[in-house]
């Protein structure tokens, strides 16, 4: 997540200098065949151009729109976690009561301990590199790469759980396919138990199982979003309506501008060079940002920043057990948040 007032253009204008090179190429062939060569039928009338860029100006909307609302959601569903955190943390605190108090820390410490490790999973299953997905087979993704780092392709997973998990946990938890929704269902188990021994009551009990319950919702919610993408025929189908109105560009402005060549000279057909490479990188980079939004996970400057965000939450469920040395908040690199 970028958290400046804006992309600088140092930045922005590199990373879609690609589609710059592409209008480059698009109209100076034509202009240059039209203006020196003497092609002066090498130009299309204006109508086509405009109701295939009506078009595309739609499909691109829509595109945009429905990445948005993506990245919007996985924004909230993480909003939600960070409360149901929150929740599950008073209620582990208050609710799970002995006469041994030091028995009664532990078994705070573990419920919430075990909880990390599931924020933990959680975040690590997120970023797992799908093949849909673009951060790293894009090359001006892969070279925007150099600005921030993402932890979870950093560091070990399994590293990052010793903190939180017993070994034999650990080591179980490791086993399995889907750790987070284990990791859950180990926290509901130990709940079970005590509530037979009588340290939690009914009551008590099946409201922390409907936390539990929670949890598994959002989680299922972010895996929903993770593991299905934008609908290809939409991406596919924007893709070709942009390449072909930027392709088609420069013909229709050859044949605005040639009408003007008495008044201003022969040369005033070369304006479909710089007009042409503004407006087809406009389609183009509505195109590119579409593209980088879609998948809030992957990755992507642009992404949820579920590290920072599962950090505030470890660090303010610490701080209701009492303790004093906690983790530092993670900071953004180059205004990029993680």
């Amino acid at each position: 997540m970028n958290v400046s007032t804006h992309y600088k253009l140092l930045h922005f204008i590199p990373w879609t200098r690609g589609k710059i090179y592409k209008m480059l190429l698009f109209s100076v062939i034509p202009a240059a065949l039209y203006y020196f060569a003497g092609w002066t039928w090498l130009f299309i009338p204006w109508v086509p151009v405009a109701l295939i860029g009506t078009a595309t100006a739609f499909i691109s909307g829509f595109k945009n729109t429905q990445t948005y609302n993506r990245t919007w959601e996985a924004r909230q569903i993480y909003g939600a976690i960070i409360n149901g955190s929150r929740s599950l943390g008073i209620m582990v605190r208050d609710f799970v009561r002995t006469e041994d108090k030091e028995k009664e820390a532990g078994l705070h410490r573990e419920m919430i301990y075990r909880h990390f490790a599931w924020l933990t999973a959680l975040r690590f299953q997120l970023r797992e590199v799908k093949s849909w997905e673009n951060v790293k087979t894009k090359s001006y993704n892969r070279e925007y790469l150099k600005y921030y780092k993402v932890p979870e392709w950093e560091s070990n997973l399994e590293e990052e759980l010793k903190p939180f998990l017993s070994p034999g946990e650990l080591r179980d938890v490791l086993a399995t396919q889907n750790r987070a929704t284990q990791i859950v269902a180990r926290q509901s188990l130990q709940l079970k138990t005590l509530n037979e021994q009588g340290l939690i009551r009914d009551y008590d009990y099946v409201a922390l199982e409907n936390q539990l319950k929670d949890l598994y919702d959002q989680q299922g919610k972010c895996e929903r979003i993770k593991n299905f993408p934008y609908p290809r025929q939409f991406s596919s189908i924007n893709l070709y309506f942009t390449n072909i109105l930027c392709f088609l560009l420069p013909f229709g402005f050859l044949g605005e501008l040639s009408r003007h060549t008495g008044s201003y000279g022969d040369w005033f057909v070369l304006m479909t060079v710089p007009l042409s490479v503004l407006v087809g990188w406009i389609f183009l980079v509505l195109e590119q940002i579409g593209e980088s939004t879609e998948n809030p996970f992957e990755g992507n400057a642009n992404d949820i920043p579920v590290t920072q965000i599962s950090r505030n939450i470890e660090i303010d469920l610490r701080q209701m057990l009492g303790e004093r040395d906690t983790p530092p908040p993670i900071t953004p690199v180059n205004n990029i948040l993680m």
